[in-house]
């Protein structure tokens, strides 16, 4: 059955049909992490965000092709076009090459990525690895007569631009209201306006991380980037172009303007923001000292944090809001999803052990139309989640013999969540961990050597032989009993 999606749209401010262009494929960019720091939580929620939207559209039988960026270069202190690179800073202070920072918190990106279970997206450029076609766009837009030199460096220009474009179209604000709220920087006097911002910032001599150009030894604007990597692997105008809500005023506004400078369009048909995470009511922050990492979430090693919680705990409380609501961290409300993930964990555990009657009282059926509707309307992962226990529900009620479901009607549940719970949210069944196995075995075994105390071998020899289907192979001797993995 075909589903019809609604997706709200930042550039449009309403829900619309999401309707692919015609190609192929679905074209989705979202803007990856600067690689010079561990990943933060609010990076976190935006990727499982996108993840969600991902598994999606792909299990309703569009082929996605995901680009997500690496920032490994350009990316200034002040998010403009003065200061140090953050990620030669970083080197500098380290005595490291910078390629060994990217390297590194490149690594941790990832390794977080897969503790969430968060899909590799198809294509993960990095703009290091896209200089040519930074430089490429650059000489567009100034052949174009919207960018211009000074002394090196290249600027692009936004009142000329806005001269016959809307500059403001994404986040809604006029050039006026711009220009009156932006106050002129030293050192900036080389631009000809005061939003002006870098295609191509020539280096001082100190600067590691440079290439050549035609008009300097430099490197690309932290905006430009995105521009040429969405333009190479999705065309001029693709899908679907996310990223935190934070970005929406100066990283996509400008996006938006690069590109129509050069191709005459705006990059994405739907452009998809997710909102920012706070702590007790509170925006997260260094400055504030609320703000922690996700291997401190994990561990619990955090001042604010009562105690660790585990990836798929931290997933479950991350889509249990909408990604286009702001998102308010407490121990409360982790406590409270630790236990909603158990619940829903445990009723997925427990369908494989149903049994099937020759009626029904309960009809799967508009349960399952319904899961697809919160998707369908703007990916509401609160509302889905919602039927997700009404699901839960019924699988308890049939484990304790107080609801009848006959094999068609069973067999529709297994498929309502297997598809929701596993393949759309990306949850699963966190498993004992490494650490932990031994002692369970220890455990085990124990059991198994009270059985043979008491002479109940058929218990013995069917915990012995349990334990070699899962790989545990048992060796009975004088001394004891001993085990290991086959």
């Amino acid at each position: 059955m075909k589903q019809t999606v609604f997706v709200y749209n930042t550039l449009t401010r309403t829900k619309e049909e999401f309707i692919p262009l015609d190609a192929p494929y679905v074209g989705m960019y979202v803007c990856g992490p600067t690689v010079y720091s561990d990943a933060h939580l609010g990076n976190a929620r935006t990727y499982i965000s996108f993840d969600l939207i991902f598994r999606y559209l792909t299990h309703l039988g569009y082929k996605v092709r995901y680009v997500r960026n690496i920032t490994d270069a350009g990316h200034l202190e002040s998010d403009a076009d003065f200061g140090e690179d953050k990620i030669s800073k970083k080197a500098k202070l380290a005595q490291l090459e910078p390629m060994e920072i990217v390297q590194k918190y490149s690594t941790g990106f990832h390794d977080v990525m897969r503790e969430f279970n968060v899909l590799p997206p198809s294509i993960e450029p990095t703009a290091t690895g896209h200089i040519i076609e930074q430089i490429e766009l650059v000489k567009i837009m100034l052949d174009n007569g919207f960018a211009y030199e000074v002394n090196g460096s290249v600027y692009f220009d936004v009142e000329k631009y806005n001269s016959t474009n809307d500059y403001g179209v994404l986040s809604g604000r006029h050039l006026e209201d711009l220009l009156n709220n932006t106050r002129t920087l030293g050192g900036q006097d080389e631009k000809h306006g005061k939003l002006d911002f870098a295609l191509w910032i020539k280096a001082k001599p100190e600067h590691l991380m440079k290439w050549p150009s035609p008009w300097s030894v430099g490197f690309p604007g932290w905006h430009l980037e995105c521009s040429a990597m969405s333009h190479k692997y999705l065309g001029e105008q693709f899908d679907i172009h996310g990223g935190g809500i934070d970005l929406i005023p100066t990283h996509h506004t400008n996006e938006v303007a690069q590109n129509h400078a050069c191709y005459g369009k705006n990059p994405a048909k739907y452009w998809i923001h997710t909102n920012m995470l706070t702590v007790n009511g509170q925006k997260m922050s260094k400055s504030l000292g609320n703000s922690f990492l996700p291997h401190e979430l994990f561990s619990g090693d955090n001042t604010i944090l009562n105690k660790g919680y585990s990836p798929m705990t931290v997933r479950f409380f991350m889509l249990q809001a909408h990604y286009r609501s702001t998102l308010d961290f407490s121990n409360d409300a982790m406590e409270a999803s630790e236990k909603g993930f158990k619940r829903l964990m445990n009723a997925y555990t427990l369908l494989d052990g149903l049994q099937a009657s020759s009626q029904s009282e309960v009809e799967i059926q508009p349960l399952l139309n319904q899961c697809y509707e919160a998707l369908n309307d703007d990916f509401n992962s609160p509302i889905l989640i919602a039927e997700l226990f009404e699901a839960s529900r019924i699988i308890n009620s049939v484990h304790d013999g107080k609801l009848k479901i006959d094999a068609t009607n069973l067999e529709l549940l297994k498929t309502l969540m297997q598809t929701f719970v596993t393949d759309v949210l990306g949850l699963k069944n966190e498993q004992t961990s490494s650490d932990e196995l031994p002692k369970v075995i220890d455990f085990i075994v124990n059991l198994r050597s009270e059985a043979k105390t008491n002479r109940d071998y058929a218990t013995s020899d069917k915990i012995r032989d349990g334990l070699q289907k899962v790989g545990f192979q048992l060796k009975d001797s004088k001394e004891g009993t001993t085990w290991n993995k086959i």
